[in-house]
């Protein structure tokens, strides 16, 4: 296949810009207008083209796009306007943000200027902040021809980056990219405006009553030890930090917490209402996002924005302000998001791909073993648990041992677990969590000793040892980070020990946010928690690239693949993305996989 790397410039102001509006706003906003573009098909000159939108896709048509990869900086943006305005969908496509994010890190600053900096590449023009509120008439001869150099120069950057970065990236990390950018830039999925109007004047009147409940009491609100009670009694661990001034802990209740400002996506409207009170938010992120889904639905079919590699682990995420990664499980919206006329959602989720990753890399023979018969592994927790029989464990009881599993597994201690429990509504005594947990250990002791080894692998990884972490062959530590059965890696930049206030000895690594430089805590158990998540996405990935071969995949949230299936072959689809989440990877081939699915004319 050919390579053609693109790049467009587009229309922009103070008030009409990415800055301002997400991309599937400005993209299908009337008041969009394309510029000009640059187009490079392999390692041949650029061209530069501006003219009318007719005129530009006439002269777009003249290329291979059906038989090449388009390359990109940000192709989600470049991509949809490839379809949605020109009718253009590449055989596949590539983009270096994404590429960028998988190998340097998600957070390594992977702007086209900075990694055109990174890779000593060339110096990205500035000739775009000179476009600002012109419209392509407005421009001179000589202004457009000087922003034509500038989109050239651009092309030519995004190139040299494509060939610097593609021998990095594994072939089924490339066809991932390319499936995660076409569910934003090819969408199919509708939404039903009734279903959501009816949903935000439910939400609109909860929470007027929620907020009027919360200003009545404005002195808890307003009080951080209240204000904690007030969460706590909402099942939520109210967020700490060590304060800058006194080097002690205390509550994280600022505007710019960013453990604060994500209750404001708690799945519980009660709890969004509370902080988006004390924040001054009038609107809690329900509401928001209802009204920006019917608004979306007046302008076209659903795009699914994903972030590609969000996190070091490679987990997707959430992106265009659309997070579908953080619906609640119950949510209306998930009824208003709707298969097209002909099609049905297949929904479907790998059954406790962690837990049972964990117990796999862990070697904890008897765990896989059970979990691959099929056995309830919470009863037989809640069983060593509790010391009864299996058949006698009552809910709760399960409900433990069910907690246990999915959240002991990772070096959690008996404050953390009690804080999990009442989460959920289960409030025991402090001292029989800290028994649960001593029970777990006990159980499980290769997953205590997967701890251990992910430990000793952060001190090979400080001088530059290699190492060995749980099941032979599955991930090792070289000299470049631990290494992923799909030849990915996962990094703890600048990693070192430090000594805390209170004289303990720790190990800490860089990680940024924004402009700033965040240092974070790492361990044993925190390592094996990255390993598993990171685990479980290469397992999610390539089952996702199996359906995709016969169906139209559409969405992944979580550990969960949704598709489309013909409404005449619906029992067949489900069948068939079943069977794919239950192959076991060639690299993984005694590990048990599992799932469950359901089927509707909505993700709901």
């Amino acid at each position: 296949m050919q390579v053609i790397t693109y790049d467009f410039e587009t229309f922009y102001d103070r008030a009409f810009s990415l800055s301002k509006m997400t991309t599937e706003e400005y993209i299908r906003d009337e008041l969009f207008e394309v510029i000009g573009l640059a187009v490079k098909v392999d390692d041949g000159d650029t061209q530069w083209f501006s003219g009318t939108k007719a005129q530009t896709k006439r002269w777009l048509e003249q290329f291979p796009w059906d038989d090449a990869v388009a390359v990109a900086h940000n192709a989600m943006f470049d991509a949809a306007i490839l379809n949605w305005h020109f009718d253009i969908r590449p055989k596949m496509i590539a983009d270096t943000l994404s590429m960028l994010r998988a190998i340097d890190g998600p957070d390594a600053g992977n702007s086209l200027a900075k990694a055109a900096e990174r890779y000593g590449l060339g110096v990205k023009g500035t000739e775009v902040v000179n476009a600002i509120g012109k419209g392509r008439l407005d421009f001179t001869e000589e202004d457009l021809n000087r922003y034509g150099e500038y989109c050239i120069n651009d092309v030519e950057l995004t190139y040299d980056l494509f060939k610097a970065l593609a021998p990095l990236i594994p072939k089924s990390e490339a066809k991932l990219i390319d499936l995660t950018i076409r569910m934003f830039s090819e969408p199919v999925l509708e939404l039903d405006t009734d279903v959501l109007q009816t949903h935000l004047t439910d939400v609109q009147e909860k929470k007027v009553n929620l907020l009027a409940q919360v200003e009545a009491d404005k002195a808890d609100l307003m009080s951080n030890p209240k204000l904690a009670k007030l969460l706590e009694d909402c099942g939520v661990s109210p967020p700490r930090k060590i304060s800058p001034t006194t080097g002690k802990p205390t509550w994280a209740f600022g505007k710019t917490d960013e453990a604060f400002k994500a209750l404001l996506e708690h799945p519980s409207v009660t709890v969004q209402a509370i902080v988006a009170a004390r924040m001054g938010v009038k609107s809690t992120l329900e509401e928001t996002r209802t009204e920006r889904f019917i608004k979306i639905a007046e302008r076209g079919p659903l795009p699914v924005p994903l972030r590609y590699y969000a996190a070091h682990t490679g987990r997707w995420g959430g992106d265009d302000k659309v997070n579908l990664q953080n619906l609640p499980r119950k949510s209306p919206l998930k009824h208003a998001i709707k298969a097209p006329d002909g099609y049905v959602f297949i929904d479907c989720d790998s059954s406790q791909i962690e837990a049972r990753t964990l117990a796999w890399l862990a070697g904890q023979d008897d765990l896989v073993e059970a979990f691959d018969r099929g056995e309830d592994v919470y009863k037989i927790m809640a069983s060593e648990i509790y010391g009864v029989p299996v058949e006698e464990v009552t809910d709760q009881q399960r409900f433990v041992g069910k907690t246990t599993i999915l959240g002991a597994g990772y070096g959690m201690g008996g404050v953390k677990f009690r804080s999990q429990l009442k989460a959920f509504g289960v409030d025991l005594p402090e001292e029989e969590c800290r028994y649960i947990i001593s029970v777990y250990r006990q159980t499980y002791p290769k997953i205590v000793q997967l701890w251990n080894a992910a430990g000793a692998a952060l001190e090979a990884l400080m001088t530059q040892r290699t190492a060995k972490i749980g099941r032979e062959g599955v991930v090792n530590v070289d000299l470049l980070g631990i290494r992923l059965p799909n030849g990915m890696y996962i990094r703890y930049d600048n990693l070192r020990a430090v000594t805390t206030p209170d004289g303990k000895s720790e190990l800490v690594y860089d990680t940024k946010k924004g402009r700033s430089t965040i240092t974070t805590r790492i361990y044993g158990g925190k390592v094996v928690e990255n390993l598993c998540q990171a685990l479980a996405r290469i397992i999610i990935g390539e089952q996702m690239l199996m359906v995709a071969r016969h169906l139209r995949v559409v969405m992944t949230v979580h550990d969960a693949v949704g598709a489309l299936a013909k409404v005449e072959e619906a029992d067949e689809g489900r069948k068939f993305v079943e069977d794919c989440m239950r192959i076991r990877p060639k690299w993984a081939l005694g590990l048990p996989l599992n799932c469950e699915s359901k089927m509707g004319a909505s993700y709901g």
